[in-house]
């Protein structure tokens, strides 16, 4: 059976769609990947699921409310999580930063002194 066949706690149509696009089709599917691999790859493949989501996996595989799991374990999902999204590349299309520009500075030269400049005792 399917995530989404099996009503898993927290899975909703959107969690249980964009999980099928990543391959993790059963419950097997995502105990074998865990919360955070399975929370990565959704991200990897484009989409921008929040940490609820990661939250919405764990609890599903504690089988629990996303919200019963505990302090401790969210701060290891989003520390893991962290630590995997500073590895990805940056986003297709888009630069990884600013664009940058080149000032180039021209040396100022004088201009030729064609006259001089008449006294004022002339």
């Amino acid at each position: 059976m399917t995530v989404a066949q099996l009503k898993m706690r927290n899975i909703g149509p959107k969690s249980a769609a964009w999980l099928r696009q990543v391959g993790l089709r059963t419950r097997e599917d995502l105990e074998a990947a865990g919360a955070l691999d399975a929370f990565m790859r959704v991200k990897r493949a484009g989409f921008k699921p929040s940490l609820n989501l990661l939250y919405a996996l764990e609890g599903a595989l504690q089988d629990c409310h996303w919200q019963e799991v505990t302090e401790e374990r969210r701060v290891e999902l989003v520390s893991g999580a962290e630590a995997a999204i500073a590895l990805l590349p940056p986003p297709r299309g888009r630069p990884a930063a600013g664009p940058v520009t080149t000032t180039m500075m021209q040396e100022t030269v004088p201009s030729p002194v064609l006259f001089d400049e008449p006294d004022e005792h002339d």
